[in-house]
């Protein structure tokens, strides 16, 4: 992409931000060049939104039937995914997982808890119920 090819448009998902983008220069090397974003970034980001929103609604249903602990909801509620939890709090994926379980949900100790609250921003007793 050239220079003057760079997506200036805006993004109003962007909030007003400008994002690095690489694009050939006048004499054909690469520079960083600021972006505002176009209509095809916003589309993207507008998707990947209502995709989060609608896994964080499919966890509350299966937090009130009963399928899996308020964790996965506040999970994605978070805009978090599994593999982001598992780096932010340093624990292993499968025993996310396992801490998904409302059985094991229900018998994690408070230093968890609180690792797990602490990374979404709540507190432990909002992580424990849904909003």
């Amino acid at each position: 992409m050239d220079v003057d090819a760079v997506p200036q448009e805006g993004n109003r998902t962007m909030g007003g931000h400008r994002r690095v983008m690489y694009a050939r220069g006048k004499d054909g090397r690469m520079v960083i060049v600021p972006s505002r974003g176009g209509e095809v970034d916003e589309t993207v980001t507008l998707q990947a939104l209502e995709r989060i929103k609608e896994m964080t609604e499919e966890a509350r249903a299966r937090v009130q039937a009963g399928k899996t602990s308020p964790l996965e909801y506040w999970m994605y509620a978070q805009r978090l995914d599994l593999p982001q939890l598992s780096q932010v709090t340093g624990f292993w994926k499968w025993r996310i997982r396992r801490h998904f379980r409302p059985e094991i949900f229900a018998r994690l100790p408070a230093k968890i808890l609180e690792q797990y609250a602490w990374v979404m921003g709540i507190t432990v007793e909002q992580l424990k119920r849904l909003p």
